[in-house]
């Protein structure tokens, strides 16, 4: 349930590592039980008071403060300052005097426990991750099989990580072989999808990073790799959900390589795309398939859909022509790119040096930052 909003958060300078952390203030044994199997549950660290003294370092700077009626109560009386991120939580139905203190102290919420735990998870993994929100998600379709859709779509992930950006690929075809083979990074250790599961819920991307393969390709940025193993079960709609809003809500990209067929776990990712690519060969075959591919994308997609032309042209069709040909725009064209074939075989993961590949993938990431710009405003 929420309150009303008291004031603004205070500034102050960040004791170590409080930053990301949360602040827990409670006595009743129950509600503090709950709290700590939440927090870990969100992957959220908490500084426990035992008093206001105690606590009156890490309150202004800690994004989110946990206390249960009492010490709601002994916060207001100690004069600590009001501020926002303030939950007070109680075993059960609140009683009038929990809503008395939460109100003397400024809390923004009074939650009843178990009752609110998924509330609960997700206002601390939000605490945890921070940022605004402000993430952008990739969408990428082949226009036929062999278009180079998951190529691309790991050219496109290592240039947003050598631009500066904290990148999670997500391999969303689980007969694609595994994107980690792509990225050359099969032999690195961390989950892939049988292993993350597929529970519902909120994830923190920190934790999500952590746990997954992360290949030394010296960026500026970080990228990590979430990759279907060599089965053919792959992730489910939820858990696709939930690592890619991980992302957005971190402030990540998110590029997100999807079967041409519209798997339950695709049409989740469509459905929260910033901006969906169709990779699609210059020739008349793959535009014929496309066609149906592209028709696919728009029953789920969201508005922003283009196309990503790829060379060589055999019969000289142009790029704009095939965009005509699917009523599509044209994000980006790319000739041939040489050497790539062996340069995959050999593990090397593509995009990394300039070319065709580099110029197209950078010219789609802008794309995408105005379609996520679109979105925020």
């Amino acid at each position: 349930m929420r309150g009303r909003q008291h004031g603004e958060q205070a500034e102050g300078p960040a004791g170590p590592g409080h930053g990301r952390r949360g602040l827990v203030m409670v006595s009743d044994a129950d509600v503090l039980d709950t709290v700590l199997r939440t927090a870990a549950a969100a992957g959220c660290e908490l500084v426990r008071a035992l008093d206001p003294t105690e606590a009156r370092r890490s309150w202004p700077v800690v994004p989110l403060v946990l206390l249960d009626a009492s010490s709601a109560r002994a916060c207001a009386d100690s004069g600590l300052p009001r501020r926002a991120g303030v939950i007070v939580a109680v075993s059960g139905e609140p009683p009038p005097e929990a809503w008395k203190h939460a109100v003397a102290v400024g809390a923004e919420h009074v939650i009843s426990l178990p009752e609110a735990e998924p509330w609960l998870v997700a206002a601390l993994a939000q605490a945890v991750e921070g940022g605004g929100g402000d993430g952008a998600v990739l969408a990428v379709v082949g226009g036929r099989g062999g278009a180079g859709a998951s190529v691309f779509a790991v050219a496109t992930a290592v240039q947003a990580a050598r631009s500066g950006d904290r990148v999670l690929l997500v391999d969303c075809d689980p007969l694609g072989g595994g994107l980690d083979l792509v990225l050359g990074a099969e032999d690195l250790g961390g989950l892939r999808w049988p292993g993350v599961g597929t529970g519902v819920g909120r994830v923190p991307a920190s934790a999500l990073h952590a746990a997954l393969p992360a290949p030394d390709l010296d960026p500026r940025g970080g990228l990590a790799v979430l990759s279907c193993d060599r089965s053919a079960h792959g992730p489910s709609p939820d858990a696709v959900a939930s690592v890619l809003d991980a992302g957005r809500r971190a402030g990540e990209t998110v590029v997100c390589d999807l079967p041409r067929y519209p798997t339950e776990a695709a049409v989740a990712a469509l459905e929260v795309a910033d901006l969906t690519v169709l990779v699609v060969p210059a020739d008349v075959r793959a535009c014929a398939a496309a066609a149906r591919v592209a028709a696919v994308v728009a029953e789920h997609a969201c508005p922003s859909t283009g196309l990503v032309v790829r060379g060589p042209a055999p019969g000289g069709i142009g790029p704009d022509e095939v965009a005509t040909a699917l009523d599509l725009p044209l994000v980006a064209a790319m000739r041939a790119e040489r050497g790539l074939a062996r340069m995959l075989e050999r593990g090397e993961a593509p995009g990394r040096s300039r070319g065709p590949l580099a110029t197209a993938a950078t010219t789609v990431l802008d794309a995408l930052r105005s379609a996520a710009a679109r979105r925020a405003s």
